[in-house]
């Protein structure tokens, strides 16, 4: 399963046009399954438990770069749930990754909410933009 090349190539641009001084280099991004990414999940982080998506940051000094595993089944569910189209979750999830690549984290409730708004400026900037 494989996450649409255009779609990353846009997310990464809108990231990098709201944050001019970024330096994004190559993000590889992978659509699996929700037991596919389990498997990661269990192998590199120790968690058993679902996701929807694993970010492996190869970063090297300014220069961002890595692998992001989206777990498609995920993303739809969320999608049905959060009452969204899959299209905006996925493009959500993609910009979710690469965002924790520039250094973004959401584990404590400022954390989220400040991911959060950085998401929405990303899907705003696309709304507004396009490609």
């Amino acid at each position: 399963m494989d996450v649409d090349v255009q779609l990353v190539v846009m997310v990464k641009r809108a990231i990098q046009e709201l944050n001019p001084s970024l330096r994004l280099k190559k993000i590889d991004v992978h659509g699996c399954s929700d037991e596919e990414l389990l498997v990661i999940n269990k192998e590199h982080l120790n968690h058993d438990y679902y996701t929807d998506i694993i970010t492996f940051d190869y970063s090297r000094g300014d220069r961002i770069s890595g692998e992001l595993f989206i777990s498609l089944d995920r993303v739809k569910d969320n999608a049905q749930v959060l009452g969204v189209t899959y299209s905006s979750e996925l493009t959500r999830v993609v910009a979710h990754g690469i965002l924790h690549l520039t250094g973004l984290k959401d584990k404590t409730e400022e954390e989220i909410k400040v991911m959060r708004h950085k998401e929405d400026e990303v899907l705003a900037y696309l709304e507004n933009y396009g490609s």
